[in-house]
């Protein structure tokens, strides 16, 4: 709903609705009569009467048939922001101003911005624990498109964050298990069967380079968002010391087998293990 002030050359009130009187506080009777720097700020209102008479000797218009933030005054002398359109009758000369009052919407926008603001905050400090962790992270929709990924997963795969960001999830996959990928999640969706999703399993991974590590995974859903986050911890260095091991276990059977002497191994008790 517009407030309606109609005023004439000299700026003195002619008509308002009853709108008006409701945001400002004054009656009609109150309105009438008076000058329209009634309704303004001091700072704007000494001037006011300065502009009409330089429209009214020059013709030029600042602000007639245009709409603009301003700033108005209740009777009670608070403030409020409004949007302030003027429009001129051609024969009357009046002119007339549509008011529309923008506190709730200003209330509104600040609220909306220290929300963002706290939600920033908040996916900050997300982001920062996430970027702690051991674990690469990757959090995909259901079009396998990457979402997020945490700092160690650009330091485990090689890719930067934008350089993952937006792509599909396939690319940090070897040959034979990319190409199907998307299928399997398909599959899921239609099916809502969990081969994977609230599991850990080994599988083999691929770098930017295009090599090929083994890595533990693991797969869980947020339950409201239908994102998928993907758990990766690089298990090449285990992997290593075990084959190291087994090699070492190896290398010494032989050594024991390439013996001339017979070999018992017994227990404290004699039993031959």
């Amino acid at each position: 709903d517009w407030d309606l002030f109609v005023i004439n050359e000299k700026c003195i009130i002619q008509m308002v609705n009853k709108k008006s009187c409701e945001v400002f506080g004054w009656t009609q009777e109150e309105f009438i009569g008076k000058n329209i720097n009634l309704i303004m700020p001091d700072h704007v209102a000494v001037n006011h009467n300065h502009y009409m008479k330089h429209y009214l000797e020059t013709g030029v218009k600042n602000m007639i048939g245009t709409q603009r933030e301003v700033t108005a005054r209740r009777k009670d002398g608070s403030t409020f922001p409004c949007i302030l359109g003027l429009s001129e009758t051609q024969q009357s000369g009046m002119i007339c101003g549509f008011i529309r009052d923008l506190t709730k919407e200003k209330a509104a926008q600040a609220a909306l911005i220290a929300k963002n603001k706290e939600l920033e905050i908040n996916q900050s400090l997300v982001m920062s624990i996430l970027d702690a962790s051991f674990h690469a992270l990757f959090v995909i929709d259901e079009q396998c498109i990457i979402q997020m990924v945490n700092a160690k997963s650009c330091e485990v795969f090689g890719w930067k964050r934008d350089e993952l960001i937006g792509h599909n999830i396939n690319v940090i996959m070897p040959p034979g298990i990319a190409e199907h990928h998307d299928s399997y999640m398909t599959n899921y969706i239609k099916t809502g069967t969990k081969k994977m999703i609230g599991t850990q399993r080994e599988v083999t991974a691929q770098r930017k380079d295009g090599s090929i590590f083994n890595c533990k995974l693991g797969i869980s859903e947020t339950k409201e968002s239908g994102l998928i986050c993907g758990f990766i911890l690089d298990v090449t260095t285990e992997k290593a010391a075990e084959a190291e091991i087994l090699a070492k276990q190896r290398l010494t059977e032989k050594i024991i087998d390439a013996a001339f002497d017979a070999l018992f191994v017994i227990n404290e008790r004699g039993i031959i293990e």
